[in-house]
């Protein structure tokens, strides 16, 4: 660290961050971020030199800029007083470090507002990310509106152009990965929908153009509403990237006293492009979920095989199947309440239906429990259908505008959840389902966006957006603490609502409701690149692509689930005896090496619209190699013509070790330089290796 009194460094377990405060006060900027020592010389991104048509705040590398300091090329925060006044300008007032702690405090005021800005930073320790966050406080006499509200800029040098990485999707087509190559101008990627969405993933990776397979940086936003990242790349090779929340309801309003902590920003950085990564962020996301980072039972999900026709004697039928396969948990889908023999009724109504579980609902959760397997079930308890009891007597706990039409989406309505006393009744039913039944997995289900952006009765503007996540995350926080023996699954008509924030309170993630095996596979792809493989829920099902339906066996449907969360979601009524055997071989195969996918460092090889593509797990000792592998395109003829086995080249492998798959040994040398073999024809198309090391 310097010994100038206005610059610190923060230090995570390979990564430096690195920031001051100029002379003039009026900002902090970044002097470095990189690895261990990029401080200790020139600044890549500073520049104190002539600005034509701009003003200093434009081009250099602020963490945080009001629209006084960047007025031209981005603002993190805008802020206008009662009196339609703008240029919100800040001077440093103190800071706190911590450097044993990781953490960093920085205080600014504005002396004309009274506007006090604290920018947050922490940097976990084992983790190569640092956590950045602001809270603003008014302390003059007039209210301020605040009409960007972004939480932190992250600069990155990229003299040669930069390479962008993001995740783009739909429903069923989620988390594709893709590259923009940005010269100059803005690539703006975020949603308005109330949650993350489908359409793109709060996650963007940076690398200079000239080194793609080197440095590159990375943002998430740790948010479950609505939010924005852009990425603007100026003239002098300085790419500066905003996060934070995007405002749908319009500006938020600070009273006099008031206070507000915008959501947490993460930057990550690797030396070792896309591929490293992903590792860093799968590092974070273990530390997020702490204590209840334990290998996932492997479960089964009825609703491909029975839809909404739920009874106890189909569930029953199935469950006894799955404990027979080596299934550990049994998660009972959408249909089993009062009303819901389709999507138009029941979400509301959370009482099994009794003439669906003539028996009672205790005595069917017991008969599964007594097959040796936990029970789930799945919940939508943020909607409500407009044919149920709870909306008939409460049609004012929906989001809508006065005088306006309510929009349906899959016969829905969206409960206004920033409502106390609609917040206690979500929290209560889950709470009392818990209670009551012997539950262990729950699949907390969300299957519309916000399209109503007001509220019964409301007097002035309402942040909707900020009040509904707070309140998410706090009955999820409060089921977590009064349950802790239940785990949960974030899902969203699929992958459109997970973040980091829901990392930290969720189990699991459901990243798609598309199980094809093809289109699975790049869908899972460009998930691992962002998520650690303990939130990749992933089921063997029996159901076609969608965007690219060639068939692949059962194997490697099974081999694709592994990636993750194994989960069967399959009629397997249907399946024959020999596809049984086969199941309950894969499903014992994956809990031999699951500690290991959950665990270990994971190596993205090749990829999906490539031959060779697979996913390597490397345990924590080091000491044992999983590598799931998948056939993607075309068979060469193998047997008939000359062709050579797929090479999958490994990582992070002691070159002078031994290893052993079976009666095979390799050196570690031979599986980096030269690659695993293996050979795909049409009935063989995907494999799982378990490589020891000797």
């Amino acid at each position: 660290m310097s010994g100038d009194a206005r610059r610190w460094a923060l230090r995570g377990a390979h990564t430096e961050y690195a920031v001051t405060v100029p002379a003039h006060g009026r900002w902090l900027e970044l002097v470095a971020w990189g690895p261990h020592g990029v401080a200790d010389g020139p600044s890549p991104v500073a520049y104190d030199g002539p600005v034509p048509f701009l003003t200093a705040g434009d081009a250099a590398p602020v963490e945080y800029a009001t629209d006084a300091d960047r007025p031209f090329t981005g603002a993190d925060l805008v802020v206008e007083t009662a009196t339609g006044h703008r240029r919100v300008g800040f001077g440093f007032t103190g800071a706190a470090h911590d450097p044993a702690a990781g953490t960093l405090a920085v205080t600014f005021d504005d002396p004309v507002t009274g506007l006090r800005a604290v920018l947050r930073y922490a940097v976990p320790a084992g983790a190569d990310v640092v956590r950045r966050w602001v809270e603003l406080t008014n302390t003059g006499a007039a209210p301020l509106r605040l009409v960007r509200a972004g939480s932190a800029g992250f600069c990155v040098p990229t003299p040669h152009g930069a390479l962008l990485s993001h995740q783009w999707g739909q429903w069923a087509q989620e988390f594709q990965l893709d590259h923009v190559d940005l010269g100059h101008g803005a690539f703006t990627i975020g949603s308005s929908q109330g949650v993350p969405g489908h359409l793109h993933v709060p996650w963007l990776a940076v690398r200079d153009r000239a080194e793609p397979d080197g440095s590159v940086w990375s943002v998430a936003v740790a948010w479950t509403g609505s939010w924005e990242i852009t990425a603007e790349r100026d003239t002098g090779g300085l790419t500066r990237v905003r996060a934070g929340r995007r405002l749908p309801d319009g500006p938020l309003e600070l009273p006099p006293g008031g206070d507000l902590t915008l959501p947490e920003v993460v930057g990550a950085y690797s030396p070792d492009g896309l591929d490293g990564l992903a590792r860093v962020w799968h590092r974070y996301q273990r530390l997020l979920a702490g204590d209840r980072l334990t290998p996932r039972p492997v479960l089964y999900n009825s609703w491909e095989a029975t839809y909404f026709a739920v009874d106890a004697k189909s569930q029953l039928e199935l469950a006894r199947i799955a404990a027979d396969l080596g299934v550990e948990t049994f998660v009972v889908d959408d249909g089993w309440f009062v009303g819901r023999d389709d999507d138009t009724a029941g979400l509301g109504d959370w009482t099994p239906d009794p003439a669906g579980f003539p028996d009672g609902f205790e005595a069917f959760v017991a008969e599964i429990r007594a097959l040796g397997l936990r029970f789930g079930l799945w919940v939508e308890p943020e909607c409500v259908n407009p044919r149920s009891r709870l909306y008939a007597e409460h049609p004012d706990w929906v989001y809508q505008v006065d005088g306006r039409p309510l929009t349906p989406i899959r016969n829905q309505y969206l409960l206004d959840l920033g409502r106390p006393d609609v917040a206690e009744f979500v929290h209560s039913t889950l709470d009392g389902l818990l209670r009551r039944y012997d539950i262990a997995y729950l699949k907390w289900d969300f299957n519309r966006p916000r399209t109503e952006p007001g509220r019964v009765g409301a007097d002035g503007p309402r942040d909707l957006d900020g009040a509904h996540v707070t309140n998410l995350h706090r009955i999820y926080e409060r089921l977590r603490r009064d349950h802790p023996h239940v785990l949960v699954e974030s899902c969203a008509g699929g992958g459109a609502r997970t973040d980091l924030a829901m990392a930290a309170r969720a189990d699991i993630f459901w990243p798609s409701d598309n199980t094809g095996p093809l289109d699975r596979l790049a869908i899972q792809y460009g998930f691992l690149h962002a998520n650690a493989p303990h939130l990749l829920s992933s089921w063997v099902t029996d159901a076609p692509g969608l965007f690219d339906p060639r068939p692949r066996s059962l194997a490697f449907r099974f081999v694709l689930a592994m990636a993750g969360v194994l989960g069967v979601g399959a009629d397997i009524r249907r399946w024959t005896p020999e596809q049984r055997a086969e199941a309950a071989g894969w499903i014992a195969r994956y809990k031999d090496v699951r500690e290991v996918i959950t665990h270990g460092d994971v190596h993205l090889v090749g990829g999906p619209d490539q031959p060779r593509c697979a996913v390597q797990y490397t345990s924590p000792d080091r000491r044992r190699v999983v590598v799931l592998a998948w056939h993607t395109g075309r068979s060469d003829g193998p047997g008939l013509l000359p062709s050579r086995p797929v090479r999958l080249p490994l990582r992070g492998l002691d070159p002078d070790a031994g290893y052993r798959h079976g009666e095979r040994r390799y050196s570690g040398s031979h599986l980096t330089a030269v690659g695993l073999p293996v050979t795909w024809t049409p009935d063989h198309d995907a494999e799982l290796i378990v490589l020891d090391r000797e």
